[in-house]
C-alpha cells in the first residue's frame, strides 16, 4: 500500500488554527467562570478573581485579586498561584506580585500570603523568555489552596 502526501497549504493551516481557536473561546464562554460570590450557584471558596485594567490592555496590565478572612482561619497561610495561558491552554507566564512580603517582583507561583485582603499581581505582557505576547486572548487562572478562578483577558497592539 503507498501512501500519498499532500502539502497543506497556508490558507488551510489559518483555518484551522480559527476553527481551534473559535471552539476553545466557546467552550470557554460556556463553562468558565471565575470563582467567586458572582456565581450565586456555586459555593464561596474565600477568594475573588477581579478583572485586570486596563482590559483590553498593551502591553502591561495589573491584575487584582481578593482573599477573604475565611481563607486564613486559624492563623493559616494561603498558597497562591496566578497563571497566563493562551487559547491552546499553553503557559505563557506567571504574573510577579507588586507588593508582597518576600518583595516586589516576585512571581505568583506557589507564593504564600498570610493577611487577606485585596491583592495584585503584575503582568508585562511578555512571555516566559521574555519576549512580548502577540494580540489576542489570553486566560487569567488563579489557583488558592488548590481551588481555581478564571478570567480572559486581551492584549491589543
Amino acid at each position: 500500500m503507498k501512501l500519498s502526501y499532500r502539502p497543506i497549504s497556508g490558507v488551510e493551516v489559518v483555518f484551522k488554527r480559527i476553527v481551534c481557536a473559535f471552539f476553545v473561546f466557546i467552550c470557554l464562554a460556556a463553562g468558565a467562570k471565575t470563582a467567586s460570590a458572582q456565581d450565586p450557584t456555586r459555593p464561596r471558596v474565600g477568594f475573588e478573581l477581579e478583572a485586570n485594567y486596563p482590559n483590553p490592555f498593551n502591553p502591561e496590565t495589573t491584575i487584582p485579586f481578593t482573599l477573604s478572612d475565611e481563607l486564613f482561619t486559624g492563623g493559616a497561610s494561603v498558597v497562591v498561584t496566578v497563571r497566563i495561558f493562551n487559547l491552546l491552554s499553553q503557559l505563557v507566564a506567571y504574573p510577579v506580585a507588586l507588593a508582597h512580603p518576600v518583595g516586589a517582583g516576585v512571581e505568583v507561583r506557589a507564593l504564600e500570603y498570610a493577611q487577606p485582603g485585596r491583592h495584585e499581581t503584575f503582568w508585562d505582557g511578555t512571555d516566559q523568555s521574555g519576549r512580548q505576547v502577540a494580540s489576542g486572548i489570553y486566560l487569567l487562572q488563579i489557583s488558592v489552596n488548590g481551588q481555581t478562578g478564571m478570567r480572559k483577558m486581551i492584549v491589543q497592539k
